[in-house]
């Protein structure tokens, strides 16, 4: 199990220590497969954009207007958090419902 996020957000570092059998991925430093960004994409659609993240707000209309899967290449911050890849199932974020799949 993978979970894609970064290695200072909260949520991740909680997720990280709930699922004990998950290696975490920096998309800052390590960035996610371009195949699975896909994948997530066609999944999750635009709630796989942060809009409420610094990185969204320091953006202009002309950026935000771009197409997501161009964007999360080039501010890999902006995804949302955690993207968790079980091999066969992709989860987003560590809400209730993501806790009781994985848990």
């Amino acid at each position: 199990m993978k979970l894609y996020g970064l290695k200072n957000c909260d949520t991740c570092r909680k997720a990280l220590k709930s699922l004990e059998n998950a290696t975490m991925v920096d998309v800052r430093a390590d960035s996610v497969p371009a195949d699975l960004m896909a994948r997530a994409y066609a999944e999750f659609g635009g709630s796989l954009l942060n809009t409420r993240s610094t990185t969204w707000r320091g953006l202009d209309e002309a950026q935000r207007a771009r197409p997501p899967l161009g964007l999360l290449a080039d501010y890999p911050a902006l995804m949302k958090r955690p993207l968790i890849d079980t091999g066969d199932r992709l989860y987003l974020g560590w809400g209730k419902d993501v806790q009781e799949a994985l848990g």
